[in-house]
């Protein structure tokens, strides 16, 4: 949770948590909330030197968290938690969907184009691609 802070997924992951944490209880949840926001803010406020020791503090804060809740319940309750947590995990870690248009390309991932031995290698739409024109005796 500590990586996501401040990042787009965060405000899924806040809800999603929140909601795990609270079990239906809305004072839970808000709880819950204002917690995950005292993170976002901790971290946001951070510098660049103190940034690593902020976020190993505050994912062993939320590490803690999570154990304390999970310590709290019953084999069947604790099974059935663990279970939603990772679905939870599961949901927020899956990549957007993207989407193109009629004769374009979506990636929701990286993209590697290579080519070899001075060949060109790229895929894009009304792009003309040719060596430059030598420059004239008064270019240089």
């Amino acid at each position: 949770m500590a990586q996501a802070a401040g990042t787009s997924s965060w405000q899924g992951l806040q809800q999603a948590v929140a909601r795990w944490f609270g079990g239906g209880q809305e004072d839970r949840e808000r709880v819950t909330l204002e917690r995950l926001e005292l993170s976002a803010a901790t971290l946001a406020a951070a510098d660049d030197e103190g940034i690593v020791l902020v976020r190993q503090s505050e994912q062993a804060l939320w590490q803690a968290r999570f154990e304390t809740a999970l310590e709290g319940l019953d084999d069947r309750e604790r099974e059935a938690a663990a279970q939603a947590l990772r679905a939870l995990l599961r949901e927020q870690a899956s990549p957007p969907t993207v989407s193109a248009g009629e004769g374009g390309v979506a990636v929701g991932g990286d993209v590697s184009i290579h080519a070899d031995h001075g060949a060109a290698a790229l895929q894009m739409r009304d792009v003309t691609v040719g060596s430059p024109s030598s420059p004239g005796p008064h270019q240089g």
